[in-house]
């Protein structure tokens, strides 16, 4: 191969290499921080960028992935998650926890997350223990278990504050477990059998006093419409008999009005056949007279009758009967 070849060879490959290290793409929601012989001179933006090749240099930064720190001098603008390990906390009330975060936080300022810095990932980690450490101190095992959004307000808040210094924004924290020792999961356990034992209980009297309330009210009302019953019973009774004596008193008022009725019409037909000379009353009292004188002595055996001193006088009436029945032949 001649000379001329290879030294037109040589450039060929020396321009590509030149324009490959001159053109650099930065992927969206991404950046580069770009040293000028070891000096900040740009941060790059997404798109196609223009360097010196061998005078600029993107700057190396440590990054967290699958658990492990790498170097790297692409930064990402992403909101990213860290899962960091549990670690153990002790509660005010003096008990061991171990506790898992997840943190959210995304790169703001380039410039600051790579020059405030060292280790990025790493600072944000031991941050978010002693922060973290520090919340659940003052805090007993109950208050962890049962305030978990409120560990996480205050946890989001030291962070962001303590890491704007760094160009970082602390989105949201979540304690994703938090396990106490065993024996302690186990006493919870027994209270909470417990406290479902007498919530048991508690609803179970209750549902016996509202059942036996019921049954009360029931009867009660049973009572009650027993004694209307009665009472109306009554009512309807004591009308019947009232209408009863009223309709009985009518007939009998009827009874003697047509008994009278029947006498005076024969007192008549007395007076008539007797004549207008005579009595026609003393005549009928007369004629009753013997006929209650001859019931009484009808019948066997020898009967005595007393008859009161007053009805002489009535015998004496007798005579005066043959008197009437002289006047009228």
């Amino acid at each position: 191969m001649e000379p001329t070849v290879i030294v037109i060879i040589a450039i060929v490959v020396f321009a590509i290499i030149f324009v490959k290290k001159t053109l650099v793409i930065i992927p969206q929601s991404e950046t580069k921080i770009i040293e000028r012989l070891g000096k900040y001179h740009s941060t790059l933006s997404p798109g196609i960028n223009i360097i010196i090749p061998f005078i600029d240099k993107a700057k190396n930064i440590v990054i967290l992935r699958s658990g492990r720190y790498y170097n790297s001098t692409t930064i990402d603008l992403r909101e990213q998650v860290y899962d960091f390990d549990k670690q153990n906390v002790i509660t005010k009330d003096n008990v061991q926890t171990e506790i898992n975060a997840l943190l959210y936080f995304q790169i703001m300022d380039p410039f600051k997350a790579a020059y405030e810095i060292d280790n990025l990932p790493n600072a944000i980690e031991k941050l978010t223990q002693t922060t973290l450490r520090n919340i659940i101190g003052e805090l007993e095992l109950d208050e962890t278990l049962t305030s978990r959004d409120t560990i996480n307000t205050k946890l989001r808040a030291v962070l962001d504050d303590a890491t704007d210094k760094w160009g970082v924004k602390v989105n949201r924290v979540e304690l994703q477990d938090i396990t106490p020792p065993q024996s302690v999961l186990t006493a919870m356990e027994k209270q909470m059998q417990a406290e479902r034992n007498k919530r048991a209980a508690i609803l179970t009297s209750e549902g016996e006093k509202a059942s036996r309330i019921l049954a009360s009210e029931g009867a009660k009302t049973a009572m009650i419409n027993q004694a209307e019953a009665a009472k109306q019973q009554a009512i309807l009774q004591a009308e019947g008999e009232a209408q009863a004596r009223l309709k009985k008193a009518e007939a009998e008022a009827f009874a003697i009005q047509k008994i009278a009725e029947a006498e005076a019409a024969a007192v008549q037909k007395v007076a008539e056949t007797i004549g207008t000379s005579a009595n026609p009353a003393q005549y009928l009292i007369a004629q009753k007279y013997i006929d209650m004188m001859k019931n009484l002595s009808a019948g066997e055996g020898t009967k005595t009758v007393f008859m009161p001193y007053e009805a002489s006088n009535l015998l004496g009436s007798i005579g005066g009967i043959k008197e009437l029945l002289k006047e009228t032949k």
